[in-house]
């Protein structure tokens, strides 16, 4: 079950209307790596979870915080849209100021939610389901967690120095401070999984029936050498269980592939058809 209190996380109130900005705050609200992508990703790889239960509750711990970042953010996002202009265009161009805030405002703050925030990014596209995963392997869902929440703390980073409201500052400075927190916990859960599993997903596969000749070498088919100077080009392995090797240009393992023709109902082009022998007329 899930409470809903009164009480927000932390402050959401901006000291002056920007519609421009509350635009621009819609990106990690309902983007990719947004409040909403993050809250309802750990709580599927929650409840999807069959396993030690310190781990359940980590997960359902944090997507439940992440949804007090969805009404903090959703908040800030109606309050910086409070006595924007939605009226006559021309009336709003007799205020330099408040005609460009109406030339950059998301339109369908006004049409659409009525001043409200929406599940949406700052370009307007909805958000959408396929931005979670929860695969049922934590060490990889770990990893992808550490890697929404980089993408999340950059993109507050960004807006924080988009904007010079005391009051929006504030609270994207919390927001940060959660990022800083969440990326250190994945860290640290995926350290820890890596201890009992190595580092390789998935562990439970046998290495005997992958072809571990090439399990470690390195393919450089770029065209370039610098890659060779890279930590994944010599020496032992991050598993420790084999030794880097470097390749420049390696020799195909395979031949040219050469398909079977398809069955004449389907009029494909024939194999020994040439290209200036037109085709037969009844």
């Amino acid at each position: 079950m899930f409470y809903h209190t009164d009480q927000m996380q932390y402050n959401a109130k901006p000291a002056r209307p920007d519609a421009v900005y509350a635009k621009k705050l819609q990106e990690i609200l309902g983007g990719q790596f947004g409040e909403i992508s993050v809250a309802l990703q750990y709580l599927f790889q929650g409840w999807n979870f069959r396993g030690e239960e310190k781990y359940r509750d980590l997960l359902m711990a944090t997507g439940t915080e992440e949804f007090a970042h969805v009404e903090m953010l959703a908040t800030m996002i109606a309050r910086l849209l409070d006595n924007a202009p939605v009226g006559d265009q021309e009336l709003a161009a007799k205020d330099p100021v408040i005609g460009a805030v109406l030339g950059g405002m998301n339109p369908q703050h006004a049409i659409v939610s009525g001043l409200g925030a929406m599940p949406a990014d700052s370009v307007g596209n909805p958000w959408s389901a396929s931005y979670i995963n929860a695969s049922g392997n934590l060490l990889a869902d770990f990893r992808l967690n550490l890697t929404y929440e980089s993408q999340g703390r950059l993109q507050a980073v960004r807006l924080y120095e988009m904007t010079t409201d005391p009051g929006v500052k504030d609270m994207l400075s919390f927001l940060i401070a959660r990022d800083t927190m969440h990326q250190n916990q994945w860290y640290a859960a995926i350290c820890e999984l890596e201890e009992k599993e190595n580092i390789v997903v998935p562990s439970t596969f046998p290495r005997a029936l992958e072809k571990s000749e090439v399990a470690y070498d390195f393919y450089d088919l770029s065209g370039g050498t610098a890659s060779k100077k890279g930590r994944w080009a010599s020496g032992r392995s991050m598993d420790g269980l084999g030794e880097f090797k470097y390749y420049h240009n390696p020799t195909p393992f395979g031949g040219i592939p050469k398909l079977q023709p398809a069955p004449p109902l389907l009029h494909n082009t024939m194999p020994s058809m040439s290209p200036h022998v037109p085709p037969h007329r009844a």
